[in-house]
């Protein structure tokens, strides 16, 4: 007989409550072997791709692509025996199994790449629920495919319901090259019957969106997966640590001609070195000098925790929303490695492939918002550290150098800063350091800690 197993949605980082289906990557009937990705998710800090952990086949998927589903839900299931006697259906349940059951526990084996724990999910009965029957594992029957699921094209999977995808082969049309128009991107009936008829593909704005309300002209939008992470942890943020914000406008014409011998030296052949690069290597440097920029403020202990470690946090505008993706031990990079790990982290970053391993434990952010053609902000602190800074657009300004106005490469910096942590001293001599790092960078070879004896705690 077959032997069916359910795939729950399995916690892939901790605290996580639920998450958004974005693709399938299998339909009913398709063979799995061990550890194939089968679905991708949208989690509160990134897209993930999650492998199953048994070898068989599909035989129903219970979820549809923008649906959000708790950690814990039954989302795929297969049978673990396809040799085993065929059955038109899965066998009724019995009367022991059809019991009442308050709860149920359901044991998951681990997922590869998640850690070695067992997860456990329980399920409470809900209140006035009729009996709770049998596990469904134990009862699934097999799903006939309304729909086939286009294979994986660069790894991309055209977000559309079954039916939609029935319209589309029906009609010869392919979903790789419509772009949706409905919430997230989910590609509509309409969407396929204008491409099939050749019109002219509708904007995210137009009439046929999910949220539009034609009679108000105003179109709503549900708040999820990475946007909505971010919502929550400004506001805890910008409510609870004291923000000040200070602003340095500086001459980098020395960095911008640094960086053109750097470009066209053998070193850095082939390497994208950007504004941005030399900004994360001087933020390192001058954190030796000013540790406080790099601690946090503990309020269960009230506590003040100095870090040995920088994990440089960058901000990234993403179709998903912002993520802050990390530099682990940035401190310890020279300058050609952080351009490179920078160019690798921003481009899984807009792919939405940054796993949330590697937005956790940061301990100071950069936002570049000068690539949007801004000159300053006021950048809010992400929660779990102490600052910010934020990097404006270069610009050709006139500029007063040694008594005569010339025309020069200056950009404005701010940085916020957690007030409880960092008094207005301690900022403002970061910043300063920062400064002259980019506007005179042959300082580095000069740039000793300060008061490098005197124990962090103690410099205040």
């Amino acid at each position: 007989m077959p032997d069916y197993k359910q795939f729950p949605l399995a916690d892939t980082a901790e605290g996580l409550t639920e998450a958004d289906i974005l693709n399938w990557h299998v339909k009913p009937g398709d063979t799995v072997a061990v550890n194939q990705i089968v679905v991708e998710i949208e989690t509160a800090k990134a897209a993930v791709e999650l492998p199953i952990p048994w070898a068989g086949v599909v035989t129903e998927l219970h979820v549809e692509p923008g649906q959000t589903v708790e950690v814990g839900t039954p989302i795929l299931t297969i049978d673990v025996d396809p040799g085993g006697a065929a059955a038109p259906s899965a066998p009724a349940p019995s009367a022991a199994a059809a019991a009442p059951e308050p709860a149920a526990e359901e044991e998951m084996k681990p997922l590869v790449g998640y850690g070695s724990k067992t997860v456990v999910t329980q399920r409470r009965a809900r209140k006035g629920a009729a009996p709770a029957a049998a596990p469904a594992a134990a009862v699934a029957t097999p799903a006939t495919p309304s729909a086939p699921v286009e294979a994986p094209r660069g790894g991309y999977v055209p977000l559309a319901k079954p039916p939609v995808r029935k319209l589309a082969k029906d009609l010869g049309v392919d979903l790789h090259a419509l772009t949706g128009t409905a919430d997230g991107g989910v590609i509509t009936r309409d969407d396929v019957q204008r491409a099939a008829n050749g019109a002219a593909p509708a904007t995210a704005t137009s009439t046929v969106d999910a949220g539009y309300d034609p009679a108000t002209r105003e179109r709503r939008v549900p708040v999820k997966g990475v946007r909505k992470a971010t919502a929550a942890a400004m506001v805890q943020s910008a409510f609870t640590a004291p923000h000040v914000t200070e602003f340095l406008t500086i001459d980098v014409t020395p960095m911008m001609e640094l960086r053109e011998r750097l470009k066209n030296s053998r070193e850095f052949r082939g390497v994208k070195l950007t504004p941005l690069a030399f900004a994360a290597k001087a933020v390192c440097m001058a954190i030796k000098r000013t540790p406080d920029v790099n601690a946090v403020w503990s309020e269960e202990t009230k506590e003040i925790v100095f870090k040995d470690y920088v994990h440089l946090g960058i901000a990234a505008a993403t179709p998903r929303g912002l993520v802050v993706p990390k530099l682990h031990d940035a401190d310890a990079m020279s300058l050609k490695d952080i351009a490179v790990a920078l160019t690798e982290l921003t481009e899984v970053a807009r792919e939405g492939k940054t796993t949330p391993a590697a937005m956790l434990n940061g301990t100071f952010t950069i936002s570049n918002i000068g690539v949007f053609g801004i000159d300053t902000g006021t950048p809010i602190i992400n929660p779990g550290e102490t600052a910010i800074l934020a990097l404006g657009a270069i610009r050709d300004t006139p500029w007063v150098v040694d008594g005569e106005i010339k025309v020069r490469k200056v950009m404005q910096l701010s940085l916020s800063f957690d007030h409880r942590v960092v008094d207005g001293q301690q900022g403002s001599e970061f910043l300063a350091d920062v400064g002259a790092l980019l506007s005179d960078p042959p300082l580095a070879i000069t740039f000793p800690d300060r008061d490098a004896n005197i124990p962090a705690t103690e410099r205040r």
